[in-house]
């Protein structure tokens, strides 16, 4: 059995709560410390039982507690090489983290094993992250992606719960107040996935047998809720998929609203 918590999601912080058998760790550490220690109190998660950090990229919104809460709790982090080089050489964190380098194969810890896939971002070597519980429940995080690419397809494919990106509508993006440069980033390769790209792809996630799927890293500029809803909704109908028959979907918001899914 696993319980997954969203804590924080979406440009201005994202982390993510996931446990099995009283063990936890935290996907990202955006926003501050003492609102990722409120956050757990709040969704009434004992910080001693984070036995690891892992971290997708160095962008800010995803590692700007890293330092603090992470050396503050004793808590061990993980990430690819070009993630620790880059928080190490950009001055992110410093001795007092224990950071390591994960293994291309992932890692055993307590009853999960945690497996990297890259991820297409423009950062330094971003990972995605799929998490196998002892029961062989699957739970993938897949956000900060311009494309899905087949290596993410695959880490995906046949997982029981997946967080994937929803971050923008195209038109939204297009027509809103964004400078030219950053519309072309975002809407590159290595950027941001659409609602529509997303629809897509849960379209084919639910056919091979993922049941729990969870809208993550909402522009809050450049989309809403309902809209990122919507188009994974029906994308999934067109394809004969029944909400809460086939599949559960959420909306993960920017903060959490206490709601852990336990699954």
């Amino acid at each position: 059995m696993a319980k997954l918590c969203p804590l924080f999601s979406g440009s201005s912080g994202n982390s993510y709560y996931l446990e099995a058998s009283g063990s936890g760790i935290l996907i990202d550490c955006g926003r501050s410390a003492k609102q990722i220690e409120c956050a757990l109190q709040e969704n009434e998660i004992d910080i001693s039982r984070i036995r690891a950090i892992f971290v997708t990229h160095e962008h800010t919104d995803h590692v700007s507690a890293l330092r603090v809460f992470s050396s503050r709790h004793r808590i061990p982090v993980f990430a690819s090489a070009g993630t620790v080089y880059a928080l190490k050489s950009g001055g992110i964190i410093n001795d007092k983290v224990d950071m390591r380098v994960i293994s291309p194969d992932g890692m055993e810890l307590d009853d999960m094993l945690v497996k990297p896939f890259r991820i297409s971002h423009d950062c330094a070597e971003g990972f995605g992250y799929c998490v196998e519980t002892r029961d062989g429940r699957r739970t993938a995080f897949a956000t900060d992606t311009g494309i899905i690419t087949p290596e993410i397809e695959s880490a995906l494919t046949g997982c029981d719960t997946v967080v994937l990106e929803s971050n923008h509508d195209v038109g939204m993006l297009k027509y809103g107040s964004y400078p030219y440069i950053l519309k072309r980033r975002i809407l590159s390769d290595r950027g941001h996935l659409s609602n529509e790209v997303c629809a897509q792809t849960c379209a084919k996630l639910v056919e091979t047998g993922t049941t729990r799927l969870f809208l993550a890293h909402l522009s809050r500029e450049n989309n809403v809720p309902e809209l990122a809803r919507q188009a994974s909704l029906c994308e999934l109908e067109q394809k004969g998929m029944k909400l809460n028959i086939d599949y559960q979907l959420t909306v993960v918001p920017e903060i959490s609203t206490g709601k852990t899914v336990i699954y």
